[in-house]
C-alpha cells in the first residue's frame, strides 16, 4: 500500500503594494507543494501596528505550520506573521532581517521624518507608483508592471512606509532564511548579513531571476 505524502503549505506574501502576480514566474514541484497567495489588506488606519496588521494576515492562514515567504516589505511581514504562529520555515527574499540592515538613506529619512513629506497620494497614481517601487533605472517598462501594483488604497503607501523605517526588530530571529541578489538597489547587499546570494540579482529579482530563486526555494524547504 502507498503512502501519501502530505504538500508543504506555502503562503506568498508580495512586496510593497504588489498582488501575487509578482510571483507567477516561479516554478515549485507541484507534487511537493501546495500554493497560497495573500494579497495586501487596508490598514485599519495609519496607527495600526505592523503587530495587529501581522495578526490579521495570520487569520487568512488555515494550514498548521506553514512555510512563509515574503518579498521585500512582505518579508518584514512573514517575520511579524511568525512571531504569532508555528511556521515550518520562514522566508524572506530582498528583504531585510533587522532594521540594522537598512540602509542609511532609510536610517536619515527616519531620523529627519522627510518620509512624511512624501507626495504618497500622488504616489496612488500607478504610473508614479511603479517608478517608486521598482526604480528609474526600469522606467521605460512602467506599462509592463502596472499589472503587478494592486494596492491603490491613500493610505497603505504612508502606513506600509513607516513601518518600513520604524521596525523595531533589534536583531534577526532565528532561523530565517534570507534570499538576496547582489546588486539589489533598495536594500544593498552591503547592509546584508547571511543570505543565499543570487548573482546578478536586483530588487525585482522574483520576476528576472525566477528560475534561480525557484532552484533554491526547492532546495530550502
Amino acid at each position: 500500500m502507498c503512502s501519501i505524502t502530505k504538500k508543504k503549505q506555502l503562503y506568498f506574501v508580495p512586496g510593497l503594494a504588489a498582488s501575487p502576480d509578482i510571483f507567477e514566474y516561479l516554478k515549485l514541484p507541484e507534487d511537493q507543494f501546495e500554493i497560497h497567495h495573500l494579497n495586501w489588506l487596508v490598514p485599519e488606519s495609519k496607527n495600526e501596528s505592523i503587530e495587529h496588521y501581522a495578526k490579521r494576515m495570520c487569520d487568512r492562514i488555515d494550514s498548521n505550520n506553514p512555510v512563509l515567504v515574503g518579498v521585500s516589505f512582505g518579508g518584514v511581514v512573514v517575520q511579524e506573521m511568525s512571531k504569532l504562529i508555528s511556521t515550518k520555515k520562514t522566508i524572506i527574499i530582498s528583504s531585510v532581517k533587522s532594521r540594522n540592515e537598512l540602509p542609511k538613506k532609510f536610517k536619515l529619512a527616519k531620523a529627519t521624518k522627510i518620509y512624511k513629506l512624501l507626495p504618497t497620494k500622488a504616489l496612488s497614481n500607478i504610473d508614479n507608483l511603479a517608478k517608486y517601487t521598482f526604480g528609474n533605472s526600469i522606467k521605460k517598462r512602467v506599462e509592463l508592471y502596472k499589472k503587478y501594483l494592486s494596492m491603490r488604497d491613500e493610505n497603505y503607501l504612508p502606513w506600509a512606509i513607516h513601518n518600513v523605517l520604524n521596525w523595531h526588530q533589534d536583531k534577526p530571529l532565528p532561523n530565517i532564511i534570507h534570499i538576496h541578489g547582489d546588486n539589489d538597489g533598495v536594500f544593498p547587499i552591503k547592509y546584508v548579513k547571511d543570505c543565499a546570494v543570487i548573482k546578478g540579482g536586483t530588487h525585482i529579482m522574483i520576476l528576472n531571476k525566477a528560475r534561480p530563486i525557484s532552484k533554491l526555494l526547492t532546495e530550502v524547504i
